[in-house]
């Protein structure tokens, strides 16, 4: 059965639609079988693969709302083990449609029941918000990624969310676990990165991963391609990082030996 991972911070622009297309490409690329869930109804995830969300027919909205199979709503894409369950406008009701529903919360983790175990990693890239939808996503996970970019005020909302993750943990999801706190958008030559990552090491320690996302001009450009920076250019900071992290979750999870290398 496949672990399911969230991509979550309430915070816009930090990297989650980057990190699930790219980690999701990687774990791919690495024979992993891997599914990317859009549960962001502004579906970057979807047409950063190259689908255009105005098209999509059956999405994780219906999935969740309208009780379509999951299967049959999942595309896959044109990069070996990598499937995408697509997500699109419609999903900005979805939260006020679910508010009388039973189990509201768990409506995620129901639609992806019958598929976890078809892949080795099921990838949710999150909402930039702490709603309904982003609870139903780390209700039906595993574990949870969250993004923090080393610039001024990275660590604003963090608190927020890491208490959001305690109520999901006390109430809904008492597996749930934090994978990792991922550094996104270094710049080596800018002094205000550094002191970020030596703060939020410093203060989360452990919970951090070694692997830190570079501003990378192949990472920005990929979604107007419609690909992950690993077909665009495999040799780029950004591809090799992704595959970087991609192993070091591996690893975490008894998936790769500690002397493998990618």
């Amino acid at each position: 059965m496949g672990k399911v991972i969230a991509i979550a911070n309430q915070k816009g622009g930090v990297g989650k639609t980057t990190t699930t297309i790219n980690l999701a490409a990687s774990l791919a690329a690495l024979e992993f079988r891997t599914l990317i869930v859009d549960a962001d109804p502004q579906a970057n995830s979807t047409s950063g693969l190259g689908y255009n969300p105005k098209e999509i027919e059956n999405s994780i909205y219906e999935c969740m709302i309208e009780d379509i199979r999951t299967r049959d709503a999942i595309i896959q894409t044109d990069f070996p083990n990598l499937d995408l369950l697509p997500s699109h406008i419609d999903l900005v009701g979805a939260e006020i449609e679910m508010i009388n529903l039973k189990n509201r919360e768990e409506k995620m983790k129901e639609a992806l029941h019958d598929v976890k175990e078809e892949y080795d990693f099921v990838i949710i890239d999150c909402s930039p918000s702490l709603g309904l939808i982003t609870i139903n996503s780390l209700t039906a996970a595993d574990s949870v990624i969250i993004p923090v970019q080393c610039e001024y005020f990275a660590l604003e909302g963090l608190g927020k969310l890491l208490n959001t993750i305690k109520i999901i943990q006390s109430r809904l999801n008492t597996s749930l676990a934090i994978e990792g706190i991922l550094l996104t958008m270094y710049d080596l030559r800018v002094r205000l990165s550094n002191q970020v990552v030596g703060e939020v090491t410093a203060h989360f320690q452990q919970m951090v991963f070694n692997t830190i996302i570079p501003r990378n001009i192949r990472l920005s450009e990929s979604p107007s391609f419609g690909l992950p920076v690993l077909a665009q250019d495999a040799d780029s900071k950004g591809a090799i990082s992704y595959l970087n992290l991609a192993r070091e979750i591996l690893i975490k999870n008894g998936r790769l030996p500690q002397d493998q290398t990618v």
